[in-house]
């Protein structure tokens, strides 16, 4: 143990959208928390009480680096001094959509050099199930000399972070956990109940990674359900939300969904196609899985589609040369998260269409991703040929768009019944 002027109950590597709400929870209980993250600006932000993440603002984040609850650095070294040590690092895919391990790998390496006898780690990353066993335990094994189980304590609990979201927090919703040994659940468990109310004790790590796994599989399939009929209905000359609204009435057996321009975030895009690659080891090939990745990435071609058709029909216009206003940006409404946003590949498709597009976001002042260097300009829906909501931010004044808009093309259903009864008002 270290001496108690440089003792951490926990540290976080990562400090992300995940990482940074999770060490204000902890501080919130009284923790002293160790933020360690690669970049020295967000570190130096951090403890000025800065925040860059909208879950931990400025206003919560700022009092507990005040307390001394919160510290953040770039140094590995200081992880010596924290009794437990979470993972919360990005997972993404490489560009052939396989699963890319390399910025966990590269921390668990650094790690390990570091770990030192009694220390818990606990993986938060969403990965495949496996990874905390085959992948996490021999390299902190081999860096560190020690054991999981006995000379160290090993488990794996999935983040389950929804940004923006204000009802279930990290310190609200349940976490599930599951470790190497009894005794690495135990004290997995130990720890998070210190912080989360509720915690879900699993008989293993690959139980935990898989159940993160099927949350979101399970909303990538049903989304791409009602995107499938959206494209359905857009033949058979149906209304897709007046159906989906109907058959929410229904008290059971239904869960509402919505179709949309594509998926967007940290996890539905991307969760799906890491259990698809590993079940391949088993010779299981995840049809349904597979099958909704296709549907959802269709989903930004189909709507360059839309747009289109909308020009042509309504306005006489061709795409090219077109002046096109994408409303809203990022993946969900009323925050600034662009991950896998269809926004992009959408502004992309319009682009390489022809048309002349720029972007309006309240929440986004800047695009520099994809490809794409762009900057939120005046909302001034009449000085362009069409508008395309791509995200339904609550802000905007979507019955003025109808009334001051030549051409609305509303992926989202955010002009509701006025935007029906338009004749210039064209819907997913």
């Amino acid at each position: 143990m270290a001496d108690d002027a440089a003792h951490y109950d926990v540290a976080v590597i990562g400090a992300g959208y995940v990482g940074l709400p999770l060490a204000a929870t902890f501080a919130e209980a009284g923790c002293r928390v160790l933020l360690v993250d690669v970049v020295e600006d967000v570190v130096d932000d951090l403890n000025r009480g800065e925040s860059h993440i909208g879950d931990a603002p400025n206003e919560r984040l700022a009092p507990l680096v005040e307390r001394g609850l919160v510290h953040a650095t770039t140094s590995y070294e200081e992880l010596r001094d924290a009794d437990a040590v979470l993972i919360a690092l990005p997972t993404p895919l490489s560009r052939q959509r396989e699963p890319d391990l390399s910025i966990v790998e590269e921390a668990a390496h650094r790690l390990g050099e570091v770990l030192r006898e009694g220390q818990l780690v606990i993986l938060e990353s969403t990965t495949w199930p496996g990874t905390t066993r085959e992948v996490l335990q021999p390299i902190l094994e081999k860096a560190s000399g020690l054991k999981a189980g006995e000379g160290f304590f090993l488990a794996m609990s999935p983040e389950r972070v929804d940004p923006g979201r204000e009802d279930w927090t990290t310190k609200t919703t349940p976490k599930v956990l599951g470790g190497i040994t009894p005794e690495c659940t135990r004290r997995a468990a130990d720890l998070y109940r210190r912080a989360v109310d509720t915690v879900h004790e699993l008989s293993s790590p690959e139980a935990a990674e898989l159940t993160k796994l099927l949350e979101n599989i399970f909303r990538s399939v049903n989304i791409a359900l009602v995107n499938e009929l959206a494209i359905l209905c857009d033949r058979m000359g149906i209304d897709i939300w007046e159906v989906v609204d109907a058959a929410a009435t229904k008290p059971f057996g239904f869960m509402r969904f919505s179709p949309g321009p594509g998926l967007g975030g940290h996890c539905i895009p991307v969760d799906p196609f890491y259990l698809s690659w590993k079940a391949r080891e088993f010779g299981f090939y995840t049809e349904f899985i597979e099958l909704a990745g296709k549907v959802n990435e269709e989903m930004p071609y189909f709507c360059r589609s839309l747009v289109s058709q909308a020009l042509n029909h309504h306005a006489q216009r061709a795409m090219k040369g077109s002046r096109i206003l994408v409303l809203g940006v990022s993946y969900k409404p009323d925050i600034g998260d662009l991950r896998e946003s269809p926004a992009l590949k959408l502004i992309s498709l319009l682009q390489n269409a022809g048309a002349d597009v720029a972007y309006h976001d309240p929440h986004v002042p800047r695009i520099d991703a994809e490809g794409l260097e762009l900057s939120s300009v005046a909302y001034e829906p009449a000085a362009h040929d069409c508008v395309v909501i791509v995200t339904d931010h609550s802000s905007l004044d979507y019955a003025q768009l109808v009334d001051e808009a030549s051409l609305v093309v509303d992926l989202r259903n955010a002009t509701g019944d006025r935007g029906t009864a338009a004749e210039h008002v064209f819907k997913l």
